[in-house]
């Protein structure tokens, strides 16, 4: 367990976030729905959706750490993919039925420099248009719902950033031709949208064969376990760890844990909100000196304001380090600004 005990008992398993690797063909839900069995509560969330199709890093959150989702739905992802050049479908992965289909000899034709020169094109802060098929609402509906109802649906570009979009190999495969890429990229990114412009580009088609979510913001695939083989107690990042690995820390004297429990903003001397600040960039994670997270906290001049409180008999890290007696700040590293699934 990452901290002996993200403890504190509602139902079964207490506070936590839960990086689990979603397999194939399993929906974001059946795997929310499936850890609500586990750990013997409804009160579990996920940052991010990942389609049936799609595999990988699916972040859960539990009881009272949900509040945590919504920072980090929007941090930055990578993947791995496979784009298929030379088929366009309709749902831009494989899924969805085929559009156009190019002639083996205009795959074969394809130049190693065309292929950089569109991926060189898709990199860095671009307008995509996402795909129809996107959980993207319009009118109050999903943009998929509407296509499964056969209206056409026609979504407006918007700006998203694609950090980084490498070509790791390349493999002829019946006609086609494989890439196998690495993106990493901001929330709202669809990978599959990137396939289909890639082969729109290339005047051949192009479309998504495989998708798999390898990190988002600070957490990676590797540290999470098989939804299969999932033991939600032993799998829990409890409140404080997973708050200081998305904000910089404040450690707080106890009265100042107190006043904070009780909404009240507390006095921050100036050597600890210097400190605090030269690795802030929005929430401040607030612990009490025995290692519990008290609550999400702004600066207001001297004053540090609460966004958000823990409850206290769930937000108990017994593994996570106190405090010294005199307040003073640990400035972790703050995550990067970064669903259907590929966003």
């Amino acid at each position: 367990m990452n901290e002996k005990a993200a403890q504190g008992t509602v139902g079964h398993v207490a506070s936590g976030l839960l990086l689990v690797d979603k397999p194939q063909g399993w929906t974001s839900h059946d795997a929310v729905a499936r850890t609500r069995r586990l750990a013997g509560t409804r009160k579990v969330g996920h940052a991010g959706t990942l389609d049936p199709m799609a595999t990988g890093l699916l972040i859960l959150g539990i009881n009272s750490s949900t509040r945590l989702l919504t920072y980090v739905v929007g941090l930055d992802k990578e993947y791995r993919a496979t784009i298929r050049l030379g088929a366009a479908t309709t749902t831009d992965d494989a899924e969805g039925e085929e559009l156009t289909r190019a002639s083996v000899d205009a795959v074969a034709a394809i130049a190693p420099q065309a292929i950089a020169a569109g991926i060189g094109n898709l990199t860095g802060d671009i307008a995509q248009q996402p795909s129809s098929v996107s959980a993207i609402k319009v009118d109050g509906k999903r943009a998929y719902a509407l296509v499964r109802a056969g209206e056409t649906v026609d979504l407006p570009a918007r700006p998203v950033t694609v950090s980084a979009f490498e070509l790791l190999s390349t493999t002829p495969v019946d006609g086609f031709l494989d890439l196998e890429v690495r993106v990493e990229c901001s929330s709202g990114t669809y990978i599959r949208a990137l396939a289909r412009d890639l082969g729109a580009a290339l005047e051949v088609g192009g479309h998504l064969t495989s998708l798999r979510r390898t990190r988002i913001g600070p957490f990676q695939v590797d540290a999470a376990r098989p939804l299969a083989e999932l033991d939600v107690a032993a799998g829990l990042i409890g409140p404080t760890d997973a708050a200081t690995r998305l904000f910089t820390r404040l450690d707080l004297t106890e009265d100042q844990a107190i006043d904070l429990g009780h909404g009240k903003r507390i006095a921050v001397d100036a050597a600890s909100r210097t400190a605090v600040a030269q690795g802030a960039d929005g929430p401040i994670a607030a612990v009490a000196p025995d290692g519990r997270l008290v609550g999400l906290v702004e600066f207001r001049g001297d004053h540090a304001k609460s966004l958000l409180n823990f409850p206290r008999d769930e937000a108990v890290d017994p593994a996570a380090p106190k405090a010294d007696a005199a307040p003073k700040a640990d400035a972790a590293p703050k995550a990067d600004a970064a669903p259907k699934a590929d966003a």
